[in-house]
């Protein structure tokens, strides 16, 4: 698996690159992008020896997932672990002129209902093997059960009726007849683990915002619950969506949505202690999620070859003890999180 370390992912069996890579970009997610620049960018990640692939039908409505098929099916399949997701099936529109692309810049003329049902989950399976032209999927999460996408609780709760009442059985299938090796669920905001663990037995989560550099909350009670029952976790957005990686500018995205000042000041506090220790910003954020034990990888994306090497270089920049312990000094970071 090149030689990146990996760790074991909760109680799969599958070793992680601690380094992996996150698919929303190369669904055309800020611009849109050409293939050759995807393909470019996805074989800068094999160079450097990441072989953990996260993306999603919903990332660009189909397109990100061809275009790591793409790619994938071009590798030798025992080298590389991939992941994608369940829960929106897409079809295709029938106004390709005027359809809603949503959040997406580019993507694919399909439009997508949601689906948590028996049938939805198997459907959305097996148009996520079409699309990425390969036999098998290694991780199959439950994407984005939460407020960020469906507003209010009656939603939610629909949804989770449905994945309780037939869908979850449609994973267990899945992963009992070995054609996947574990069942995940991609969480946005804090509250949506224990529910998760209350109702499934699930193997591990993509963790999104609740758990950078600026916010550690997780530490309270979730992640202790998923540690107790050996449940491992994937840090989706290490820089926050974005002010991580840029510091603390005036147009900094956090969580989504511009920078509140509140943010933007802990980040510039942060920061002055990394730049005291010659340490980017973005090489702290990068790092520091890793240490939790239950963490097994992070998966920062990337729209261009330069920004998958310059996650490596951060992946692997020195970073001395004083650092963390000047930030928990400072009440920048909890006491109790635990740092390389």
């Amino acid at each position: 698996m090149g030689n990146m370390a990996t760790s074991n992912l909760g109680r799969t069996g599958v070793a992680l690159t601690n380094l992996g890579f996150g698919g929303a970009p190369l669904g055309d997610l800020f611009e849109i992008l050409s293939e050759t620049q995807a393909q470019g960018t996805l074989q800068a990640a094999w160079d450097a020896g990441l072989r953990y692939f996260d993306t999603a039908p919903f990332y660009g409505y189909g397109k990100s997932e061809h275009r790591f098929g793409h790619f994938l099916r071009q590798q030798p399949r025992n080298e590389f672990v991939l992941s994608t997701k369940i829960g929106r099936v897409l079809r295709a529109t029938r106004d390709p002129d005027n359809f809603d692309k949503g959040m997406w810049a580019g993507g694919l003329p399909f439009d997508l209902y949601f689906d948590y049902s028996y049938d939805g989950v198997m459907r959305s399976f097996e148009d996520s093997l079409q699309r990425l032209s390969l036999n098998s999927i290694d991780l199959l999460l439950i994407h984005d059960l939460d407020h960020m996408f469906h507003v209010n609780d009656t939603r939610i709760n629909a949804h989770m009726v449905q994945l309780g009442t037939s869908g979850w059985r449609a994973l267990e299938e899945l992963r009992s007849s070995g054609q996947i090796k574990g069942i995940g669920a991609g969480v946005n905001q804090m509250g949506t683990i224990p529910r998760f663990l209350e109702m499934v037995d699930l193997d591990f989560f993509i963790v999104a915002m609740p758990y950078t550099l600026l916010d550690q909350d997780v530490l309270d009670a979730e992640f202790p619950q998923c540690e107790e029952r050996g449940v491992g976790v994937v840090i989706g957005a290490v820089f926050a969506s974005g002010i991580l990686a840029t510091g603390p500018t005036e147009n900094a995205y956090y969580a989504y949505a511009p920078a509140p000042p509140e943010v933007l000041e802990k980040t510039r506090r942060i920061q002055a202690v990394c730049d005291r220790h010659n340490v980017p910003l973005r090489a702290a954020a990068l790092q520091f999620p890793l240490a939790h034990p239950i963490v097994a990888a992070a998966i920062p994306g990337g729209l261009m070859p330069e920004h998958v090497q310059s996650n490596v270089e951060i992946f692997e920049h020195p970073i001395p003890a004083d650092l963390w312990s000047e930030l928990k000094a400072e009440g920048l970071l909890r006491e109790d999180a635990p740092t390389p």
